[in-house]
C-alpha cells in the first residue's frame, strides 16, 4: 500500500507539471504519464516487464504530443499517421537530448533493489505461514502430554516441568523448525544489505518523487531546439501532415492524492527510507526466533521457574 500510495504521489506530481506549465498538451499528456506510473507499478510487483522498455515508450508517445504544442503548433493536430512517425523517430532525433537515458539509468538502478525487497518480504511471508503450520509427531504429542499432565495424575496439579526437561521435549518438537534458523539468520542478514543499499541513486522514493523534473528538463530542451527539432522532423517524417483539432485542455485534479504529501516530505520522518529502516530494526529482534522458539515458550510459560519445585518426568524435585 505504501508503494502504490508513492507511485500515485509520484504521477500526481508529473501530471501537475503538465497542468501548471504545459496545460495546452497535458490531457494528451495525462494518458501517457498515467500508462508510464502503470508499468512502474507492474515492475515493482514482480511483473515482467522491462525497465529500458517502458521508459523508452515514455518519451517515444510523449515527442508526438510535444512536437504538436510546443516545437510546431498549428490550429489543427497532426495525424495519427504523423504522430507515429515521430514517436518511431524520436530515438534517432534525440528531441530530449540525454534526459531518457538518464532516467532510464535511475529507474533502473532505484527500481530494482525495492522489486527485489518485496519479493524478499513476500519470501519472508511465505516462511513464517508455512512454519506456522508445522504439524507435531505422535512421539512429539506423547512426549508433550507426559511432560504436562503426568503430575496431575500424582496430583501435582500446581507443578511445571523443569527446565532442562521442557527444553529437552520441546526442542525434540520443533527439530524441524530448528532447521529453519540458520537460513532464517541469513534472510534477515540479507534484508539489511538490500536496505542499506537502497540509498542515494538506488532510493526509489528520491527518483519517483523528482521524474517529473527530469521530465520538465526534457521538455525544456525541446522548446528551445524547436527549430533545428521542425528541420529533422521534415527530413524524416516531412511537412506536418493535420487533422482537426481534438485537443482539450487540463482536467487534471491537482489535489488529488496530496494527503500523501506529508508522508512522503523529504523533511519527514515518515520516508519510506525510515519506515524501512524501522522494519529492519524491528525485524532484527526476531533474527534468534526459530534458533531459540523452545526456550521462550519453557522460559515463558511452560517451564517452572527457577529455584521452585518443579516435575522432571518422574516426580517433584
Amino acid at each position: 500500500e505504501t508503494f502504490e500510495m508513492l507511485i500515485r504521489l509520484a504521477e500526481n506530481y508529473t501530471s501537475t507539471l503538465f497542468c501548471n506549465a504545459y496545460g495546452n498538451m497535458a490531457a494528451e499528456a495525462a494518458v501517457h504519464v498515467q500508462e508510464f506510473f502503470t508499468d512502474v507499478g507492474l515492475f515493482l510487483f514482480g511483473a515482467d516487464v522491462s525497465t529500458e522498455e517502458f521508459v523508452n515508450r515514455f518519451f517515444d508517445t510523449l515527442f508526438p504530443v510535444v512536437y504538436n504544442h510546443e516545437i510546431n503548433p498549428g490550429p489543427t493536430d497532426i495525424s495519427l499517421e504523423y504522430a507515429e512517425c515521430l514517436r518511431v523517430a524520436r530515438r534517432d532525433i534525440r528531441p530530449f537530448g540525454n534526459v531518457p537515458k538518464k532516467a532510464l539509468g535511475q529507474m533502473g538502478r532505484a527500481l530494482l533493489p525495492s522489486r527485489t525487497f518485496l519479493q524478499a518480504l513476500n519470501l519472508g511471508i511465505e516462511v513464517i505461514n508455512t512454519t506456522d503450520h508445522l504439524g507435531f509427531s505422535k512421539d512429539c504429542s506423547r512426549a508433550l502430554l507426559r511432560m504436562q499432565y503426568c503430575p496431575h495424575c500424582q496430583g501435582l496439579t500446581l507443578s511445571k516441568p523443569c527446565m532442562g526437561y521442557c527444553l529437552n521435549i520441546i526442542r525434540g518438537c520443533l527439530a524441524d523448525a530448528a532447521q529453519v534458523d540458520l537460513h532464517w539468520r541469513g534472510y534477515i542478514q540479507a534484508l539489511e544489505e538490500l536496505s542499506g543499499a537502497m540509498s542515494g541513486a538506488y532510493d526509489m522514493e528520491h527518483v519517483l518523487l523528482n521524474f517529473h523534473s527530469l521530465v520538465n528538463d526534457a521538455l525544456v530542451r525541446a522548446r528551445i531546439n524547436g527549430a533545428e527539432l521542425s528541420e529533422q522532423v521534415n527530413k524524416i517524417c516531412g511537412p506536418p501532415v493535420r487533422k482537426p483539432k481534438e485537443s482539450p485542455g487540463c482536467s487534471f485534479d491537482q489535489n488529488k492524492g496530496n494527503q500523501g504529501l506529508k508522508m512522503f516530505s523529504r523533511d519527514s520522518e515518515e520516508t519510506l527510507a525510515n519506515r524501512r529502516k524501522e522494519f529492519i530494526r524491528h525485524l532484527r529482534l526476531y533474527r534468534a526466533f526459530y534458533g531459540g522458539l523452545a526456550d521462550q515458550l519453557c522460559g515463558n510459560e511452560l517451564a517452572a521457574a527457577d529455584g521452585l519445585p518443579c516435575w522432571n518426568g518422574e516426580g517433584v524435585v
